[in-house]
């Protein structure tokens, strides 16, 4: 058994290397039904290749994204098309944010490059009042219903894998070119630190290593 599981994990890897799939972008329909039909504006922060932040538009009167590698602002820039009401900056969450507010702001799979608390806070005083944030973000397993969840995804994650490439090998999404590091956060302290920020925000884990974060400015 101790030899045959790091051959299982070399495998699993191999397989998604040549089966790459976006799990940021499995969660950005659950986004949408976080927000209202209609907005002004939304701030999509980490945007990356910017395909949240296309998306948001479609209910939005104007999104901007931010996010601090140049390069895949770049290229969320080419791929957006110019009559869109998107914009992209290159920049610091923290120290560079666009004046707001904002009606929603949405955060994926970046918090944990941050300040978990400083940025809370940040998003919340950019938020329009009845206005919406929505993180989806990673976090670091510990506990036993934390692995339980992990078991579940591990195998679904390989199915989604075959199925979003249709059994064929692929390149790696232009989404998932950007800079990545590990989540340091537990759950658990997630929770304490979202609820000690923003009073009332609501948080469920979700396959795929993610979690969810809703919470309604008053």
């Amino acid at each position: 058994m101790t030899t045959l599981l790091p051959r299982i994990f070399r495998a699993l890897e191999q397989f998604h290397a040549s089966h790459p799939w976006d799990h940021n972008a499995h969660y950005h329909r659950q986004i949408l039904r976080q927000l209202p039909r209609s907005f002004d504006s939304a701030l999509d922060v980490g945007s990356g290749s910017g395909d949240l932040a296309r998306l948001l538009a479609s209910r939005a009167a104007a999104v901007h994204g931010i996010d601090v590698d140049s390069t895949i602002a770049a290229r969320a820039r080419e791929l957006t098309p110019p009559a869109a009401p998107v914009t992209f900056t290159v920049g610091d969450a923290l120290n560079e944010m666009p004046p707001g507010p904002y009606d929603v702001i949405t955060y994926v799979a970046t918090i944990h490059h941050l300040p978990f608390r400083d940025a809370l806070t940040r998003f919340r005083q950019h938020l329009a009042p009845g206005g919406t944030l929505v993180v989806i973000g990673l976090y670091r397993p510990r506990s036993r219903s934390d692995y339980l969840i992990d078991a579940v995804a591990i195998p679904s994650n390989v199915a989604m894998a075959w199925i979003k490439n249709k059994g064929r090998k692929s390149p790696r999404p232009t989404s998932m070119t950007a800079p990545t590091r590990p989540a340091t956060m537990t759950f658990a302290d997630i929770v304490r630190d979202a609820r000690h920020a923003l009073p009332g925000a609501r948080l469920r884990r979700g396959l795929f290593w993610r979690y969810r974060l809703v919470w309604h400015q008053c």
